[in-house]
């Protein structure tokens, strides 16, 4: 009976880092004035006939600290990753030089830092939601295993404990963040 305990911590720890893993992916689309590669992750083309992302068909690389540049594999792609860099909303202009794309990223103002925080941390309390909502499925598994009523405090108790871990985590990785944020 306590082996499919056990499995149910496991369960829990495993969807809670899953649950950060999210959070950190989301946090790389929020564009900081540095440039980093993975500000392009969530653009994909079509090519030949196939949704790919663009860090599949191009090399991707940090020029400068405000700089990328993208050089696709097929220079015929290069309109058509133009077009996809103005039709993902990053507020990003392409500069096309006939090999690659050169994207400078401007320096966010103090306004637009501040909005990108409340958005940090908007994601960031999508993210302990998430932890929360994790915590309560897997205390529902465990109260239906029927376990003696000190066995099932005690793994209740376990499950908070991984709870509050994780939900320090999401906090730590909203202050790392905000923090990049406000660096100029």
């Amino acid at each position: 009976m306590s082996e499919q305990a056990d499995l149910i911590l496991m369960d829990t720890e495993e969807r809670m880092e899953k649950a950060i893993e999210a959070l950190k992916r989301d946090f790389a689309g929020i564009r900081t004035g540095r440039a980093n590669p993975a500000l392009l992750d969530r653009i994909v083309l079509d090519y030949y006939g196939v949704e790919t992302p663009l860090k599949q068909i191009s090399s991707i690389s940090v020029v400068e600290g405000n700089q990328l540049f993208i050089k696709p594999y097929d220079k015929s792609l290069l309109k058509q990753i133009e077009q996809a860099i103005y039709a993902s909303n990053l507020g990003l202009n392409p500069l096309n030089d006939g090999i690659g794309i050169r994207l400078i990223l401007p320096q966010p103002t103090e306004e637009r830092r501040r909005e990108l925080i409340k958005e940090v941390e908007k994601h960031g309390e999508g993210a302990k939601v998430a932890v929360r909502n994790i915590r309560r499925d897997s205390n529902d598994h465990m109260k239906k295993l029927g376990l003696s009523e000190d066995d099932e405090k005690g793994y209740l108790e376990d499950i908070q404990d991984l709870t509050d871990q994780f939900v320090k985590k999401v906090d730590q990785t909203i202050t790392d963040k905000s923090e990049e944020l406000l660096k100029i």
